[in-house]
Order: C-alpha cells, then sequence, then structure tokens
C-alpha cells in the first residue's frame, strides 16, 4: 500500500521504489544472528516458516522413552512456550487459520526424575522444516539444551509475527563441567535472586551451580545437625538463612533447568563464622604465651574436629544429591596455628617438625576420607594440590590463581600427576573494568598449555566466579552477564569455530538483547541500543 502511495505521488523514482521494495525483501529474508552459545555444527537457510502461538505445539514422539508425565520436559515445554512467545496472552479473541506447527521431541533415556550428573549426555540434534522441528537427545538433559537452542531460533519482524528458518543442527558441549560460582555469605543472595541467575545460566548453557553458601563473614545455611551455625553466624539468623526448604528450593529449580548444584564448605580457613556457633572447632590464637581472645582456622589437632565434620557432612550429603563436593582447602593463614602450643606439640607427636603444611595436608586428607566414605568425589582449590598431599586420584583441583603463563603451568603440573582439573582463574568475574573485558573472557584457551593429549583431556571444564565482597541482589545479574556468557561459549562450543572476537561481538550483542527480553538484567557491551529495552524490575 505505501509503496503504491509513494510511486502514485510521483515523488520516488523508479530506483527508489526498487530500493524501497529491496529493503522490504531483506526483512523477509531475515536470518537470527546466531545461537550462544555456538552450536558444533549448524546450517540454516533462508526459507523460513511462520509461528503463530495459537497454533503451535510441544510433543514427544511416538519412539522416545519419555512421555507425557515427564517432569522435566513438561515443565520446560511450559517454561518455552512463554520464552518463545513474550508478546501472547491467553485473553485475546483470534479465529486461528495458521498452519499448525510442532515440536517433537524424542530421548533415548527416561531419566525425568533424576537429577543431572558429571556423565549425562548433553548431546542433541534438531531439525527445522515447515510445520514441524525434530529434536532428538539421549536424555531429558540434552533435549532441554535443545531446547533453548530452538528458543533463540526465533524471531519477530517489525509487525510482531513469529518466524523460524530451516535449520539443521547437531550439538554437545566441548567440556562436561561448565560452572557459576555465587557467593553468598559476604553478601546474603535471597533465594529469588539465586533462582533467576539458575534462569539466566540456563539460556547460557551453564550446567553446574557452584554455591559458595559459607565464609570467614556468614554461615547462611540452616543446619538440620548443628542449628547454631547459622543461629549465630549468619547475618541474621531469621532473615539472611538458607532454610532446608530454600535448598531444597533451588536444588529443585536447577534440576528443572539441568543444572547440578554443587555445595562448597570451604575449611580449615575461611571458617570464623563457623566458630561462633561451634565452640571448640576453631584454633584460639595466641600471644606472648597466653590466649589473645581470638581464632584462627579449624583446629587440625582434636579428635572433636573430625567427629564435629563427619556429621556436619554427613547431613550436606544427603541434603544435597550431586556426587560431587567443594571442600574449599584454599587460603590458610598458619600464623595462629603456629602460636598454637597444643597444635605445635601435636605436630611434635606427629613427626611433622615445623612444616605447617604437613600439618593441612594431614586436615585436609582426613576430610576428603571423610568424604569418599559417603561416596562423594571431592573438589578442592589448587592449594591442596601444591601442598603435596596425598588424595585420592579421583578428586578434583580446582585452579584459582595466577597470571595465564601461571595457570598453565599449573594445568600441566596437575594434569602431569594424573588428575582432573577445573578452570577458574582467568573468569574471575567480580574484577570488574572499563571497557569490554568479555573479549579477555573469550579468548581463553582452557587446553592451551605443554602437555599431552591425554593431560588435556583431564581439564573437565571451567567456571566463572563471581565473589561477593561488592555484589549483592542489586548487582549480582548486570556484573554477571552477558560477561559470563563469553565463558559460556568457550566452554560449550568448537574453540576453532569461535576465536575470532569480533565475529562473536554482534552475536553477543544479539543474545544480550534476547536475555533483556527474558528480564534478565544484562548490561550493556557498547553504545547500541535493543528492540525491546529492558523495561524495569
Amino acid at each position: 500500500m505505501e509503496v503504491m502511495f509513494m510511486v502514485r505521488s510521483g515523488r520516488y523514482t523508479r530506483l527508489n521504489v526498487y530500493l524501497l521494495i529491496l529493503s522490504i525483501l531483506q526483512v523477509g529474508l531475515h536470518t537470527v544472528e546466531g545461537v550462544w552459545p555456538l552450536p558444533q555444527a549448524f546450517t540454516s537457510s533462508t526459507e523460513r516458516y511462520p509461528l503463530s502461538p495459537q497454533a503451535f505445539y510441544f510433543g514427544y514422539g511416538r519412539q522416545s522413552a519419555a512421555q507425557q508425565g515427564c517432569s522435566v520436559l513438561d515443565a520446560a515445554f511450559r517454561r518455552y512456550f512463554s520464552l518463545i512467545f513474550p508478546d501472547y496472552t491467553d485473553g485475546r479473541l483470534h479465529f486461528n487459520q495458521d498452519k499448525p506447527f510442532t515440536v517433537e521431541v524424542s530421548i533415548d533415556h527416561d531419566d525425568c526424575e533424576g537429577y543431572p550428573n558429571e556423565d549425562s549426555s548433553e548431546r542433541y540434534n534438531l531439525g527445522v522444516s515447515a510445520g514441524q522441528a525434530s529434536l532428538k537427545a539421549e536424555t531429558v538433559w540434552g533435549a532441554l539444551r535443545g531446547l533453548e537452542t530452538f528458543s533463540q531460533l526465533v524471531y519477530q519482524n517489525d509487525f510482531g509475527s513469529y518466524f523460524i528458518n530451516k535449520t539443521e543442527i547437531e550439538d554437545f558441549p566441548r567440556f562436561q563441567f561448565r560452572g557459576i560460582l555465587l557467593d553468598t555469605s559476604r553478601h546474603y543472595l535471597p533465594v529469588q535472586a539465586i533462582l533467576k541467575t539458575l534462569d539466566a545460566m540456563a539460556y547460557s548453557k551453564f550446567n553446574v551451580f557452584h554455591w559458595h553458601i559459607v565464609d570467614d563473614p556468614s554461615f547462611p545455611y540452616q543446619s538440620s545437625s548443628f542449628p547454631d551455625l547459622s543461629s549465630k553466624g549468619a547475618f541474621h539468623p531469621m532473615t539472611h538463612i538458607y532454610t532446608q526448604s530454600d535448598v531444597r528450593r533451588v536444588i529443585s529449580h536447577a534440576r528443572l533447568w539441568g543444572i547440578r548444584v554443587l555445595p562448597e564448605f570451604d575449611s580449615p580457613g575461611h571458617t570464623k563464622s563457623w566458630g561462633k556457633g561451634q565452640p571448640g572447632l576453631l584454633t584460639p590464637c595466641y600471644k606472648g604465651g597466653t590466649p589473645s581472645g581470638t581464632f584462627g582456622p579449624v583446629n587440625p589437632a582434636l579428635r572433636s574436629t573430625y567427629q564435629f565434620m563427619a556429621r556436619l557432612f554427613k547431613e550436606v550429603s544427603s541434603v544435597f544429591p550431586d556426587s560431587y563436593i567443594h571442600l574449599g582447602g584454599d587460603e590458610v593463614d598458619f600464623t595462629c596455628w603456629k602460636s598454637n602450643p597444643d597444635v605445635r606439640a601435636f605436630m611434635q607427636k606427629m613427626g611433622f617438625g615445623s612444616d605447617f603444611t604437613k600439618l593441612e595436608a594431614f586436615y585436609m586428607e582426613n576430610i576428603v576420607n571423610i568424604t569418599s566414605a559417603l561416596n562423594k568425589t571431592s573438589i578442592v582449590w589448587q592449594d591442596v594440590f601444591d601442598y603435596h598431599e596425598r588424595i585420592p586420584k579421583d578428586t578434583v583441583l580446582h585452579i584459582w590463581k595466577g597470571t595465564p603463563a601461571k595457570y598453565r603451568e599449573e594445568l600441566g603440573r596437575i594434569t602431569k600427576a594424573g588428575m582432573r582439573v577445573l578452570l577458574a582463574a582467568p573468569w574471575y568475574i567480580n574484577h570488574i573494568s572499563y571497557g569490554q573485558d568479555w573479549r579477555n573472557y573469550y579468548t581463553v584457551q582452557p587446553q592451551n598449555f605443554s602437555g599431552t593429549e591425554e593431560q588435556k583431556k583431564l581439564v573437565i571444564g571451567g567456571e566463572v566466579c563471581m565473589w561477593g565482597e561488592y555484589v549483592d541482589a542489586t548487582n549480582l545479574s548486570p556484573r554477571l552477564w552477558p560477561r559470563a556468557s563469553a565463558a559460556a561459549e568457550r566452554l560449550w562450543s568448537d574453540e576453532k569455530q569461535t576465536s575470532n572476537v569480533d565475529k562473536a561481538f554482534p552475536r553477543l550483542q544479539d543474545f544480550r538483547c534476547k536475555l533483556l527480553r527474558r528480564g534478565i538484567r544484562a548490561e550493556p557491551l557498547y553504545v547500541g541500543h535493543c528492540k525491546h529495552e529492558y523495561q524495569g524490575v
């Protein structure tokens, strides 16, 4: 209509009209900027199909091991319908003459009621053609990743109509462990902020929530075995705690997104808040031969310490279903141990002399043995390896320190010893700087260190850490997103296909706009705009 009006009015030359028609056709040939993180094999054409919320269906394939009643997928279908059609409201009158479109999901194993674990396959194949999409996966967790990809393929034109292009995708993650650490001790994060983070994690295909739940400043975890730990160690015993019900809610929400919950109870250092509710646990510090009234790390010389830890970890291992548990073991200050005559006497008795790294090793070996007896695999910070501690071969080491040259050396050393490793050092995302620091996170190469192919396979993944000194619920989301998504693509996608930061930029910008549309307060990458700007809380 508009083109005809312009032609009749004589204000436009034939060239103008041609250019205008061409621009309208180009709108019609739109394809999405891409999927984030980039799938392993991805082909799409300009052939597109209209989607209508009134004629759009999710269903199970006839051969699928899971059918209606599968809790994970039934919930995912409801969630993704709203994410795919954000404008849709049920109350609208509509005479539906649209062609139906069905997403048919087929999985090989019915793991609908289980939890994702370290061996869970996240592989999926997705084909989009006229009137249907076929999503095949080995597990429900792979199907969840495929549904996320499908949702990102859908786009709207300028008139609000929904489309998807003909597409073929084969996809799987490069690394099995793709984590985000939240620190809920330095600032308490309300449960709602954690759940919102889990949502955003799934949009970037992260699959492990590392819950650094307690530390020096506060102990918000409400233990059923030792209620005084939170009643005396939390910032506030009623408002700033995670009840057993809160923890179950987080684990349940994470499960529905295919996210594992990895709890960390860091010791023997980082335990000041523990001492308030558990007298006798921490080491009394001495000054000039008398107690100074201050306390240091957990006291490794007392039998009662290990009895307490055994009871606490027995509870933790029953509350958190994941087979992994993080035991910390970093940044232990030996000053207090050195000042305490009982600790020094214990060291002599054990033949440790004055080597306090041997005392820490003794403590950590005991804690790892406690968790091994509970059938849990331990993750510890790299300090435990650096102090030559004797720990089971299946323990995972977590690298957090150093420049790229230093952490590459550490990757080489740990993997040469045959231990599995996680890389976090380059992704301490709580550190902020002016400009596009996401580019640094994007160009990390987790397997770029000198070692054999077998050694490189021992790098099981990586983790983005958001330490909480300067972070609470007011700034968590914008500080985390979309910067963490740069690491997400590095951990999921093929490195060769995603080595160009400038090519990644428009896709990440587009993805950031998707996050905004989904209610995630993701900060801008640079100058620009989103079609749907963030509309407030």
